[in-house]
C-alpha cells in the first residue's frame, strides 16, 4: 500500500509540477491524434455520404468491408504502413518513417472506417426519413446527403470525438512507425508501454492520468452534445 500512494503521490508531483518530458509526450499526442481526427473525418463522411446515397453495383460488399474494418487491428494497420513508407517500399521516397507524420497516417487510416461506417448509416437513417421529400424540390440524391449531413451536423461533430479519442488512445500502429523516439515520436500510449517496462511507474502512471482525462473529457463533451440535440429536438416537436 506504501508503494501505492507514493506512486499516487508522484503522479500528483508530476502534473502539478509541470514536468516539460511530461507535458512534451502529452502536447506531441495530443498534436498527432488531432491531425489524423481532422483527416479521418473528412474523408470518411465523404466515403460515408456517398455509400449512403450510392446506388450501384458491389454495393452490398462494400457494407461489408466497411464493417469489417471497423475491427482492424491496429498493428496490421501499422505493419501495412511501415512497409508503405520503409525504403524498400512504394512511399519511401518520402523520407517520413519514424516522424509524426507517419504516425498521424497510420492513426488516419485506422479511425477512418469508424467515420465512414458511422456516418453512412446515419446519413443512410435520416435519407429514409426525409429524403424523398428533399428530392420532389429537386435536389439530387448528394445533395440530398450534404444538406442531410448538415441536419445532422451534431451528430457528425459526435464522431469526430469518438474518432479523436480512438485515435489518441492508440499504441499498436504508432509504436510501429513511430518508433517511440524520444522527443520526437513518443506519445502517451508508447511512453506508458515503456516507462512500465522500465519500472517507471510515477511517469507511467501520470501519463495514464491524463490520458484517461482527455478520454473522460471527450466522452462527457460527446454526452453533453447527445442531451442538447435530445432537448433541442423536444423543444422543436413542442413549437
Amino acid at each position: 500500500m506504501t508503494a501505492f500512494f507514493d506512486s499516487l503521490l508522484g503522479i500528483l508531483q508530476l502534473v502539478t509540477s509541470g514536468d516539460p518530458q511530461l507535458w512534451k509526450i502529452v502536447g506531441l499526442s495530443l498534436g498527432v491524434s488531432a491531425a489524423a481526427c481532422v483527416i479521418a473525418t473528412t474523408v470518411g463522411l465523404l466515403l460515408g455520404a456517398a455509400v449512403a446515397v450510392g446506388q450501384f453495383r458491389g454495393r452490398r460488399a462494400v457494407l461489408v468491408l466497411m464493417n469489417t474494418l471497423l475491427a482492424l487491428p491496429s498493428v496490421v494497420v501499422g505493419l501495412l504502413v511501415y512497409l508503405l513508407l520503409s525504403r524498400a517500399g512504394p512511399l519511401g521516397s518520402m523520407g517520413i518513417l519514424f516522424t509524426p507524420s507517419a504516425m498521424v497516417v497510420a492513426q488516419a487510416i485506422l479511425v477512418t472506417p469508424i467515420v465512414a461506417a458511422l456516418a453512412r448509416q446515419t446519413i443512410e437513417d435520416a435519407m429514409r426519413d426525409h429524403g424523398e421529400q428533399l428530392q420532389s424540390l429537386g435536389a439530387s440524391r448528394f445533395a440530398c446527403a450534404l444538406i442531410i449531413a448538415w441536419d445532422e451536423r451534431m451528430v457528425l461533430f459526435t464522431l469526430a470525438l469518438v474518432a479523436f479519442g480512438r485515435a489518441v488512445s492508440e499504441v499498436g500502429a504508432v509504436m510501429i512507425v513511430g518508433g517511440n523516439i524520444d522527443g520526437v515520436t513518443r506519445v502517451m500510449t508508447t511512453a506508458i508501454a515503456l516507462e512500465t517496462s522500465k519500472g517507471d511507474l510515477p511517469l507511467a502512471l501520470a501519463l495514464g492520468f491524463v490520458l484517461l482525462t482527455v478520454v473522460l473529457l471527450m466522452n462527457a463533451l460527446v454526452a453533453v452534445l447527445r442531451d442538447w440535440r435530445v432537448r433541442a429536438d423536444v423543444r422543436v416537436a413542442r413549437a
